[in-house]
């Protein structure tokens, strides 16, 4: 039995919830999400609590299971809390700025990479000094957002010797010795 699946999902207080053959459809004060789901599982809203049931113990239906109450999580949290996500520029001359939703970002290149963050993401910027440039993407959308960050981390990963690169915030970025000096 999948632990992940078979745990309840409590709706929070301002979400609203409609399921109609195999489209559920998410609502609150973040936003509105919408997911097609496997037509074999079963959605139950019940006393604030949402269940997801498969039909059978197939290795399908089990992995499905799973999978599916996650997403719908996933979109719970995301139109009633939202999620953040946040990358830093670490290198000298590094640089970051925005224009509404136009990202211009310096990372050592010939030329300032121009990149357009989808509408559903809300883009900042921050630029302290002593700090490194710092990127901040807000949504209620899990998978877009961690899709707009993994593009923009794209731009210029991590590299292992000096640690120059677009990271996460908190990420550990594992380091190499590199060459020692002949004698």
């Amino acid at each position: 039995m999948s632990r992940i699946g078979k745990a309840p999902i409590e709706i929070p207080s301002g979400v609203e919830i409609n399921v109609e053959k195999n489209v559920v459809k998410v609502k609150g004060s973040k936003g509105e999400l919408m997911e097609r789901i496997d037509p074999d599982l079963k959605v139950d809203i019940e006393d604030g609590t949402l269940t997801v049931s498969r039909p059978t113990d197939s290795k399908r239906h089990r992995s499905m299971h799973g999978l599916y109450r996650t997403l719908i999580s996933n979109m719970v949290v995301g139109v009633s809390e939202g999620y953040v996500k946040e990358l830093e520029l670490v290198g000298v001359g590094y640089r970051a700025s925005n224009t509404g939703q136009l990202l211009e970002i310096s990372v050592g290149y010939s030329h300032p990479i121009m990149f357009y963050v989808p509408d559903e993401v809300k883009l900042s910027t921050v630029s302290e000094k002593g700090k490194p440039p710092t990127i901040r993407l807000e949504s209620h959308d899990k998978q877009l957002i961690g899709q707009v960050a993994a593009k923009i981390r794209a731009f210029r990963k991590p590299e292992p010797y000096k640690g120059k690169g677009i990271k996460f915030v908190g990420e550990v970025i594992r380091r190499k010795a590199g060459k020692t000096a002949a004698k």
